[in-house]
């Protein structure tokens, strides 16, 4: 499959996430499940955490179909290189994410090349990347980083490398000497990554993830939100397919 090669304007307007809207138009049990659902997505992911699945999909529309309160969150950008899959794809994946997190490495080895051959390739899932740096000085170097790499068109083969083993957090693994040195090794041009992860802009568009996430009560990663299924910690594959197949065989 080929990945995306060109940055997303830095302008890129943010999207309100639907969920401070969901009050006024879904039944009080909804949204009631909806606040449970964040309460366990509020705790830091140190562990992983059990699936939670379905809880904010019971709101309906006049037909008696399920309205995704999530569905403002994806951006479809055409050639959002943070982004892999067919814009149009049935579901996306958001995918909240820290570069330090052992469980997002886990399920960067584990599961998402499974979810790739299976579903992204098909063209049945998109999986959009968002930044949540929250583990420390390096958390937020590294996705500084991460956006250098993506103006190169080469975020995925960065976020790779980072992922590629477990790293102690804030042990000196992902400081500016290691981030050029994986820099170099996936071909970056480093001259202008370095320009682009110390440039106001790129800060800019890691803050605006971190806003997106914590206005929604996600302070630990992996969080993901699978079309209209919150998915907490670095769960197995089945967690994930057993949430796409129920949204793509409704369709």
């Amino acid at each position: 499959m080929q990945r995306p090669t060109k940055p997303p304007p830095a302008s890129a307007a943010r999207r309100t996430p639907p969920i401070r809207r969901a009050a006024g138009w879904l039944g009080p049990v909804v949204v009631i499940a909806i606040v449970a659902v964040l309460a366990i997505i509020a705790r830091p992911a140190d562990k992983p955490a059990e699936p939670v699945t379905g809880a904010a999909t019971g709101g309906s529309t006049g037909g008696g179909q399920a309205e995704n309160p999530f569905a403002g969150l994806a951006r479809r950008a055409p050639d959002d290189p943070l982004a892999l899959g067919e814009t149009d794809a049935p579901v996306v994946i958001l995918e909240y994410a820290d570069f330090q997190c052992p469980f997002c490495g886990r399920h960067a080895r584990e599961t998402e090349p499974k979810l790739i051959k299976d579903y992204v390739d098909k063209g049945l899932v998109r999986i959009e990347w968002r930044d949540l740096p929250y583990l420390g000085a390096e958390s937020n170097d590294a996705a500084a980083a991460g956006r250098a790499a993506a103006a190169q068109g080469r975020f995925w083969e960065f976020h790779d490398a980072v992922y590629a083993r477990d790293r102690r957090v804030n042990s000196g693994s992902l400081n500016g000497g290691a981030l050029r040195d994986i820099a170099r090794s996936i071909g970056l041009d480093l001259a202008r990554f370095d320009t682009d992860r110390a440039s106001a802009a790129t800060r800019t568009a890691v803050r605006r993830d971190q806003q997106e996430a914590t206005s929604m009560g996600i302070t630990g990663t992996p969080a993901f939100i699978v079309g209209d299924t919150p998915i907490v910690g670095a769960q197995p594959y089945e967690a994930f397919k057993q949430a796409i197949d129920r949204q793509v065989g409704a369709r």
